[in-house]
């Protein structure tokens, strides 16, 4: 999910063939580090690498040597994982695959930390909704859709993954790919729902920035989801709310009702047939329709 070099040449290790799209220029590592590495703030180090398997396999590996504000970047990410061991493969420089380590410590109890889940879909949405100018929603627990003809598309996913200290956080997003280059027809890409800006650095630095400030305000306010405004600010964003779901739970059981609320622990509450409620921690969702 994840250096050039800072002239904005050819990476080392690169064929120049390979590199040579001029509609989608190599990230400039050293202007994304003077800009987001200042001392003051979350971030400690960005790092910007040609291709690897998966920047969060890769951070997590490292987390225990790594302070807090760790960012690894890579241009093409070749092993990709999304939620339930799913693959996210797109091709180089056509969107922003990253990871994040982030170290609460004893700042936010730990039963606290699984809103990091959530807390960096409402952060990459706001983010791109002032750098892109695009709208865009999100899907309970961990992707972003967009509007394309009319349609809602996946355009970016988030895993968050424990490691010793901390929690790796990553994040995979779609910018400039084509009808052609999409996974799955179900996907989609800011460049398809008609976003004003596809350049990738302003992109990735609009996303840290909020990262970095909704992370701050949940840290101050010891993960409490309430107190931080997070509860308030996912909910009004999800469009799962109002929608009548399917939730494909562990343990191969479906559960089928009216997402209604995402409470405190960060999940999503379900009204079933019956009109019992019950809280799904776990499992894949499906939007069915909408009964708002």
């Amino acid at each position: 999910m994840t250096p050039s070099d800072a002239s904005g040449g050819t990476p080392s290790g690169a064929s120049a063939g390979r590199w040579s799209n001029l509609d989608r220029p190599p990230l400039n590592a050293a202007a994304l580090q003077r800009a987001l590495v200042t001392g003051q703030g979350l971030w400690s180090s960005v790092e910007v690498v040609p291709t690897t398997g998966s920047t969060n396999t890769d951070l997590a590996s490292r987390a225990a040597q790594l302070p807090e504000g760790a960012v690894l970047v890579a241009e093409e990410q070749t092993a990709g994982r999304g939620r339930l061991d799913r693959s996210w493969v797109a091709p180089a420089r056509s969107g922003l695959f990253f990871s994040v380590l982030l170290k609460p410590g004893e700042a936010v109890p730990q039963e606290r930390w699984g809103w990091l889940t959530l807390l960096a879909g409402v952060a990459t949405a706001a983010g791109l909704s002032r750098a892109a100018g695009v709208d865009t929603a999100l899907k309970w627990p961990n992707d972003l859709l967009v509007t394309v003809e009319g349609a809602e598309r996946k355009a970016a996913g988030i895993l968050a993954e424990r490691v010793a200290d901390g929690i790796v956080i990553g994040i995979g997003l779609n910018v400039s790919l084509t009808e052609d280059e999409l996974p799955v027809p179900e996907a989609g890409s800011l460049r398809l729902a008609k976003a004003a800006v596809t350049d990738r650095e302003p992109l990735l630095k609009a996303v840290l920035r909020s990262l970095e400030e909704w992370y701050g305000n949940w840290r101050a306010a010891a993960g409490d989801p309430a107190a931080s405004g997070l509860q308030e600010a996912y909910a009004a964003q999800c469009a799962t709310l109002g929608r009548h779901v399917r939730a494909d739970l562990p343990g191969g059981r479906s559960l089928t009702g009216t997402a209604e609320a995402v409470d405190a622990e960060g999940r999503l509450v379900v009204r079933t047939e019956d009109g019992a409620h019950e809280a799904v921690g776990a499992g894949d969702v499906v939007h069915l329709r909408s009964v708002r």
